[in-house]
C-alpha cells in the first residue's frame, strides 16, 4: 500500500453560528489523483484552506507529508480558486518570482519557467505582460505557477476553471505526466467528467461533511451493483434472475435479482450463449454527485 502524504482527522471550522467543515476526516495516499468534490458552499475551499494553513481548524488534526500545516509550504504547490498573478508584469518575471518566494534561486527559476512555458504552449508569451493574455492564457500560466519549485504534492482549486476542450487536454495530460514523475494531486473541480477520468479516489462532501469516500470505481460499482452489460450475437428470452433488460446499441443492460454478475456470466456460458463482452454496470459520477447532494438536502 502507498504511503500516505496526507491525513486529515475530525477537522472542524465555523464561522460565527455556520459549521463549514464537520468532523472532516480523509487520507490521500502518495502518488494518487484524489478528488475533493462538493456544491457550492460545501466546506471545499475552507478545507483546502486548513490544508495549505490560511485558515487554522478549530479543532482536529492534520498531518501534510510528516509535518503539520505550513512546515512544508516549500513542497507543496496550490492552486488557489481565486487567481493571482501580477497583471501588470511580466509573465516570465512573476513565474521567477514566484519561484524565488518558493527558495528557487533565480537561474534555476527561469530555467524552470521557461521549460514549463514550453510545456504549455506559452514559450513565445514569457516577455508579455500578464494582462495582454487571454483570461485561458492566464489559467495556464497559473498553473504552471504552482510547479514552479517542483512540488511533490499538489492542491488544485478548479484547474481547468476558463480552459476550452483543447487545452483541457493539454492540463490532463500534464497532471498525468506529473503523476507518472511521482507527484501527488488533490483535485479540487466540479466537472465530473474529468474528475471521472482521472481521479483513483474521491471524497464528496456536503455540509461540512463527507458523504462518500473510497476507490472511484467501488464507489461507481456499489451504485450499480444488480446491473450488468452484455455484448452478445443473441441473448435467449428466458435467462434466470434476469427482472429488466435495455438495449443500448449493440449492448444490452440487464438488470439483475437474487443472482450475482459472476453467477449470471457462468450461466450464460452453460447455454452456449457466445459472448462478446460481460461487465457489471456503473453509474456516472455526475449522477452519483447529484444523487448524493439531493438526498442530502434539508428543506427548510
Amino acid at each position: 500500500m502507498a504511503d500516505s502524504v496526507l491525513e486529515v482527522r475530525n477537522i472542524c471550522k465555523k464561522y460565527g453560528g455556520h459549521v463549514a467543515v464537520d468532523e472532516l476526516s480523509f487520507e490521500v495516499l502518495q502518488g494518487e489523483v484524489f478528488g475533493l468534490l462538493g456544491p457550492n458552499g460545501a466546506g471545499k475551499t475552507s478545507t483546502i484552506r486548513i490544508l495549505m494553513d490560511i485558515f487554522k481548524a478549530d479543532s482536529g488534526e492534520v498531518e501534510l507529508l510528516g509535518g503539520r500545516p505550513g512546515q512544508s509550504r516549500e513542497r507543496v504547490g496550490y492552486l488557489p480558486e481565486e487567481r493571482g498573478l501580477y497583471r501588470d508584469q511580466k509573465v516570465l518575471e512573476v513565474l521567477v518570482y514566484l519561484g524565488r518566494l518558493k527558495g528557487v534561486d533565480g537561474t534555476a527559476a527561469k530555467g524552470r519557467a521557461l521549460e514549463l512555458l514550453e510545456r504549455v504552449e506559452l514559450e513565445e508569451w514569457g516577455g508579455k505582460r500578464v494582462k495582454e493574455l487571454s483570461r485561458g492564457m492566464q489559467q495556464k500560466v497559473q498553473f504552471i505557477a504552482c510547479l514552479i519549485h517542483d512540488p511533490e504534492l499538489l492542491i488544485l482549486d478548479e484547474p481547468f476553471q476558463g480552459l476550452d476542450p483543447v487545452n483541457v487536454e493539454m492540463i490532463k495530460g500534464l497532471m498525468r505526466s506529473l503523476v507518472d514523475e511521482g507527484k501527488t494531486i488533490v483535485l479540487s473541480a466540479h466537472q465530473m467528467n474529468l474528475v471521472e477520468e482521472l481521479c483513483d479516489r474521491i471524497l464528496l462532501i456536503d455540509e461540512g461533511r463527507a458523504l462518500l469516500y473510497g476507490s472511484l470505481q467501488e464507489i461507481k460499482r456499489d451504485f450499480a451493483p444488480n446491473s450488468v452489460r452484455v455484448r452478445a450475437a443473441e441473448l435467449p428470452a428466458d435467462l434466470p434472475g434476469v427482472v429488466g433488460s435495455e438495449r443500448q446499441g449493440d449492448v444490452t443492460l440487464l438488470t439483475l435479482d437474487g443472482i450475482g454478475a459472476q453467477e449470471f456470466l457462468a450461466g450464460l456460458v452453460a447455454r452456449n450463449v457466445q459472448v462478446e463482452s460481460f461487465e457489471r454496470a456503473t453509474v456516472p459520477l455526475n449522477d452519483i454527485f447529484v444523487a448524493m447532494v439531493q438526498g442530502n438536502s434539508h428543506p427548510e
